[in-house]
């Protein structure tokens, strides 16, 4: 699967289908996402559950439109104890949800809902050109299809931050590309006000610049500028706990208090541990099929921001403690892992790839409703 590739940032290709790659990336991904809806809404009629209920009202969902309508303050006390604050829960996406609910006639769940769907799409189009811009276009089309029937894509219909945070993502990552380090520094910062993720896409754009200025013994000033630009979302978030709760380290205590501290994959080591012996080897078995795609990214040569960018996500996403069922959604922004299956299904014809994709889409829309009814976190 080794790709040979001329530089670390350059080589866009030109759209060679009549029908524009854009229009086919977008429109696939939305296919994907409502062939899902589609599954869920028939489901919920078995079911007697409310399915919309569960899209825009359940888990993290909540405690966003809880700071959209109060701002933050609020915290849960479980009956072990444990306190959970609402500080772990970064402040763009409650903002555009309670600045839509106050110029739309729409409540603040309901205006999460229209962030996330118009987020979807405004990442699948900045996978699609990432994707393009690393192997072609129908490399590109395929990759943010392929995103859209993730296992865990149900999660990209929700009120939740991954289709916000992967869009801002994929765009600064595509303006590196570019050369555009002044829009890819502002991109990253608003994606620093999302999730805790942006510290993957800060790493991408500063080893970038420091394997730029070892290679070219200089730094544009829009290039410097950009980088310094990159974390100011992140940090400032953190300053803001760090103040409003009197310490320097209050944000690390609160994802702490939520069980969502860095362990080194000790969390990780005991769960697989407790399995019983055939669960265990089956989860063994994913991560080597997750090691294997990673080993694969690297030799495709993928571009050296995208591929920084994804070994980050991966890796912050297996070092926490967090509770393991949502360390797939976790590691969905990491759209680079989609690379290599999209290289290898670009090759296919076009009657081979509609039959695969549509069983992927209706394998995730399955999943998805069974998890969305359920009770288990996503």
């Amino acid at each position: 699967m080794s790709v040979p590739r001329p530089s670390l940032l350059t080589r866009p290709s030109r759209p060679t289908s009549a029908t524009h790659p854009t229009l086919l990336a977008v429109g696939g991904y939305a296919a994907a996402r409502l062939i899902g809806l589609a599954v869920l809404a028939i489901a919920s009629a078995v079911t007697g559950e409310d399915g919309l209920h569960r899209l825009k009202g359940r888990w993290d969902s909540v405690w966003y439109v809880r700071i959209a309508e109060n701002g933050y303050g609020y915290q849960a006390t479980l009956p072990s104890g444990d306190v959970h604050p609402d500080l772990a829960f970064f402040p763009l996406f409650p903002a555009l949800e309670r600045g839509l609910s106050t110029v739309l006639p729409l409540d603040a769940a309901t205006a999460g809902l229209l962030v996330s769907w118009t987020a979807g799409l405004a990442a699948a189009w900045g996978i699609h050109k990432c994707g393009e811009h690393a192997f072609g276009a129908r490399a590109g089309v395929l990759l943010a299809v392929l995103w859209g029937v993730y296992p865990t894509a149900f999660v990209q219909s929700m009120a939740y931050t991954e289709t916000l945070f992967t869009a801002l993502a994929a765009w600064s990552l595509y303006a590196v590309l570019r050369g555009r380090w002044i829009l890819a520094g502002v991109l990253c910062a608003a994606a620093g006000l999302t999730r805790p993720t942006a510290v993957a896409l800060i790493a991408a754009l500063g080893i970038t610049v420091l394997v730029t200025l070892v290679r070219d013994r200089r730094l544009p000033p829009r290039t410097v500028l950009g980088v310094l630009i990159a974390p100011l979302g992140w940090l400032a978030y953190i300053a803001y706990v760090g103040v409003r709760q009197g310490s320097a380290t209050a944000y690390f205590e609160v994802q702490a208090a939520w069980g969502n501290s860095i362990d080194g994959g000790v969390a990780l080591a005991r769960f697989i541990a407790g399995l019983p012996w055939p669960a265990a080897l089956g989860l063994c078995a994913v991560l080597a099929l997750l090691g294997r795609l990673v080993v694969l990214c690297v030799r495709q040569r993928q571009p050296l921001p995208l591929l920084v960018y994804t070994i980050g996500v991966v890796f912050v996403s297996l070092v926490g403690a967090a509770y393991f069922g949502s360390r797939p959604r976790l590691m969905m922004p990491a759209f680079g892992l989609l690379l290599p299956p999209a290289v290898a299904l670009a090759r296919l014809r076009t009657r081979t790839v509609v039959p695969v994709l549509a069983g992927l889409a209706l394998a995730s829309a399955v999943y998805g409703a069974f998890t969305l009814l359920g009770s288990g976190p996503p």
